[in-house]
């Protein structure tokens, strides 16, 4: 799987929106070749990340480039679906009953690009299926890992195709988080709104509503797109 522009957007979005004095861990649901991960390392630099990828390819890669990172201390992969994921701790001196007083990691916050079709056509290839379909991850499988590894003062992210987002929110709101941002991605200024990018916390909170348009009329990229990148893309 390649790069995605709105993949990248929404990295540069993560990094500058969380801030790394209040966010001491990351897990990143999905994670593919580690992308996310890799963007939020270099902006903050005290995060630990925990990034999750069922697909051995795809994980493998991710080691890899976390290896070659400046940041791999603070970079963790694990070959696994988020369903299977466990990160549970357990304190010292208790080898009689190692189960006693164990708990799960909780993380400030939750970050995922996951499937974006579901019911859709899919591909003859599985791997793409696997990244761009939800038949190994649903939306309400995606809550409900959140809801069990998120800090109760902690963050949810997500970035989703647009036509996904309504449902997505309400999903959400059953399950009594409360959006904090919703920020629009065009292409252009003519173009529809092709993806979202969703914020949500537990606390009570008035949604602020934006748009990026990522390229102007003449095919260069906006200010605003450059702004986010700049530190990440070698050209633009």
């Amino acid at each position: 799987m390649k790069v995605c522009t709105d993949a990248c957007l929404f990295g540069g979005l993560l990094a500058i929106s969380f801030a790394a004095g209040e966010v001491k861990r990351v897990l990143d649901i999905g994670t593919g070749t580690g992308l996310l991960a890799l963007m939020y390392a270099q902006k903050n630099p005290h995060a630990i990340i925990d990034a999750v990828e069922i697909d051995e390819a795809a994980a493998q890669q991710a080691k890899e480039n976390f290896q070659e990172s400046p940041w791999k201390e603070r970079l963790h992969i694990h070959n696994t679906s988020i369903q299977q994921f466990s990160n549970i701790t357990q304190p010292p001196n208790q080898l009689t009953h190692p189960q006693i007083n164990s708990s799960i990691i909780k993380y400030n916050l939750v970050i995922s690009n996951p499937p974006f079709f579901e019911n859709d056509l899919m591909s003859k290839n599985t791997k793409r299926n696997l990244a761009l379909h939800s038949s190994e991850l649903s939306l309400e499988e995606l809550l409900d890992a959140v809801i069990k590894f998120l800090k109760e003062d902690g963050s949810f992210a997500v970035l989703l195709s647009y036509h996904r987002a309504e449902q997505f929110v309400n999903l959400a709101t059953e399950r009594s988080f409360y959006l904090t941002a919703k920020i629009l991605v065009k292409q252009t200024p003519q173009h529809n709104y092709f993806r979202s990018v969703l914020f949500f916390s537990k606390k009570l909170t008035q949604t602020k509503n934006s748009e990026i348009i990522i390229q102007n009329k003449d095919g260069k990229y906006t200010n605003a797109f450059v702004e986010l990148l700049k530190d990440y893309y070698l050209h633009l």
